[in-house]
């Protein structure tokens, strides 16, 4: 168990906020908004680096430093021991990240969640106004 410990500490960190396209580059965000996803979760993102057949461990009590209320990260490792790469199809963390925004949206738990959504009855349908509707003043 305890030689397990050091090699964990020298695999990469994957926060949430990395491929959020919510957040601003200063908030955070470390690629395109265009190929960023939505709201990730350290689940979605774990999930898809074992689809992507790395081996990877969630953190659940760390925090973002810029963003303390963001609870979780998770660990990836990109390479071996010996310096070779894991998965040769991704040889670098900004890949790791790309890959992982594109497989997030497809998450089995996200599209459960859109299937959800949608059966709800819309309060707004109706309504033919919009604004305070309160009178001028003069």
């Amino acid at each position: 168990m305890e030689e397990v410990q050091p090699s964990i500490k020298r695999w990469i960190v994957i926060y949430p906020v990395y491929i959020n396209s919510k957040k601003t580059l200063a908030e955070g965000r470390r690629i395109r908004t265009k190929k960023a996803c939505e709201n990730p979760t350290c689940v979605e993102i774990a999930d898809s680096c074992i689809y992507l057949k790395l081996p990877c461990v969630i953190e659940a009590d760390k925090a973002y430093p810029r963003d303390f209320m963001q609870r979780g990260r998770v660990r990836v490792q990109l390479k071996s021991e010996d310096g070779s790469l894991v998965n040769p199809a991704i040889p670098s963390r900004k890949e790791l990240m790309l890959r992982i925004a594109e497989l997030v949206p497809r998450h089995h738990g996200r599209i459960k969640k859109q299937e959800q959504a949608p059966s709800g009855p819309s309060s707004n349908a109706g309504s033919g106004k919009s604004g305070k509707g309160g009178r001028k003043k003069k």
